[in-house]
């Protein structure tokens, strides 16, 4: 009979976030994989609590090697617990991998729900909920960055990201460049801490409070791109997401098609724009 793989929530500051579950799952998993060690030893004294079972460490640099052990101890039977530092397991952490495994071999997987930096700078944010979407970390390479920024340009629904505290000004700055200066934002810091601080307002001036430093663990909310109904868009409107699109990979081709269907128009308007766009540039 095969065993569990649980997956838990940690708090992401304060201790007290954490789930009445987790205590229990610590007590009784017969393997706890954890991301950091030392960090799992905190928190279990911070919760009064001993683990009942191993702990091994599961993390960016060894998770490639150390799933196939683990999915082992699951096939053997186990309850394996696994927790990151802070927030869900798989939310740009450590799990992925662990689970898709898991899954493959017909493992039942369960979760200890808790605490997460996406929801809560997403509900502290003051920007719409009731549709977002998740990036995760940029590319720290600037061109990189960009090119991943433009393939949202036009999206909708509000994006949320994470963000190391010292690539926090240049981000900010090119989320002004590509989705405009005046495109709302809330950059939440050290969430549940004692120096929480949510600061909100335009990516612009939010660029140039960013450029003071800032420290701490960062969590950038973005509001989505205005509906622009079609008549709205201009020519030199269609040809600038045309090229957004193309910048990001995609052909002339295909981009013309998709944003002709975003724009409610024939391709063959989106197409010329291109082409008279082309011709008076050359």
């Amino acid at each position: 009979m095969t065993g569990t793989l649980v997956l838990a929530g940690t708090p992401i500051g304060d201790v007290a976030d954490a789930p009445p579950r987790l205590t229990k799952e610590l007590a009784e998993a017969d393997v706890i994989a954890a991301e950091d060690t030392r960090r799992l030893r905190r928190l279990t004294q911070a919760l009064g609590v001993t683990p009942g079972g191993r702990v091994v460490s599961y993390f960016e640099g060894n998770e490639s090697a150390r799933t196939p052990e683990l999915v082992e101890e699951l096939r053997g039977g186990a309850r394996v617990l696994l927790v990151t530092d802070a927030g869900m397991p798989s939310v740009s952490d450590p799990g992925y991998r662990l689970v898709a495994a898991a899954v493959e071999h017909d493992i039942k997987v369960t979760a200890v729900p808790g605490p997460s930096a996406v929801l809560t700078a997403l509900a502290l944010s003051g920007l719409p909920v009731d549709r977002f979407c998740f990036e995760g970390f940029l590319p720290r390479k600037g061109g990189e960055r960009l090119s991943r920024l433009r393939e949202v340009a036009e999206e909708r629904r509000t994006l949320v990201y994470f963000e190391a505290p010292h690539r926090l000004d240049d981000t900010l700055a090119a989320m002004a460049e590509v989705f405009g200066a005046d495109r709302r934002a809330a950059v939440c810091r050290e969430l549940t801490k004692t120096y929480e601080e949510v600061k909100r307002g335009p990516l612009a001036e939010l660029a140039a409070w960013a450029a003071e430093g800032v420290r701490g663990e960062i969590t950038v909310v973005v509001e989505g791109a205005p509906d622009s109904g079609p008549e709205e868009l201009d020519a030199e409107e269609l040809v600038r997401r045309v090229r957004i699109r193309e910048e990001a990979g995609e052909r002339r081709k295909e981009a013309i098609a998709a944003v002709a269907t975003e724009a409610g128009l024939p391709k063959r308007v989106v197409f010329d724009a291109v082409v008279a766009a082309k011709r008076s540039a050359g």
